[in-house]
């Protein structure tokens, strides 16, 4: 199957493709992001997954997301116990200037939303929007966004994990 992300109007609706359409157009951006990320280093000098990033400590999460309106990459916090959740987090803001300085970025911090599946979570975030993951067009902007946030995280966690850790 052949696929075509290049939009010629300047309107773009992702209900032009199929789910498997999206879902294969989605696929290879990250493939496309991987292949670009993987002669980067880790801070930790060693070979790293950067789309899917592992912390190492259990239900703390760094993830990116695309869809047709933003980008996301995100700190998830997705401990079950409330409280464990909320002094993990309170762990968090005690280091923002040091995620912040790190990125040189300023991130959204919410202390409970909700997933999909009505389950409490926390989350440390940035956004691009206005960009689309299936116009090719955008990828290099998107590409950018998460390429210099991811490596700030891993800066940041190279330094911050330890801190983090001693909480649990």
């Amino acid at each position: 199957m052949s696929i075509s992300v290049n939009c010629y109007h300047s309107c773009f609706f992702v209900g032009m493709y199929s789910k498997q359409e999206a879902s294969a157009i989605k696929s290879l951006f990250w493939t496309r992001f991987g292949q670009y990320m993987k002669p980067i280093p880790s801070s930790w000098k060693e070979k790293v997954n950067w789309v899917n990033y592992k912390t190492g400590i259990k239900d703390i999460y760094f993830r990116m997301n695309v869809d047709a309106q933003k980008a996301v990459i995100s700190i998830d916090i997705t401990i079950d116990d409330a409280i464990i959740r909320a002094i993990v987090f309170e762990q968090f803001t005690k280091m923002k200037s040091m995620l912040e300085m790190s990125s040189q970025n300023q991130w959204i911090w919410q202390e409970e939303v909700y997933n999909e599946f009505g389950f409490p979570y926390a989350r440390i975030y940035q956004e691009q929007v206005n960009v689309n993951v299936f116009k090719q067009e955008d990828w290099p902007s998107i590409i950018s966004f998460l390429k210099q946030r991811i490596v700030a995280l891993d800066n940041f966690w190279a330094d911050a994990k330890d801190g983090i850790d001693m909480v649990l």
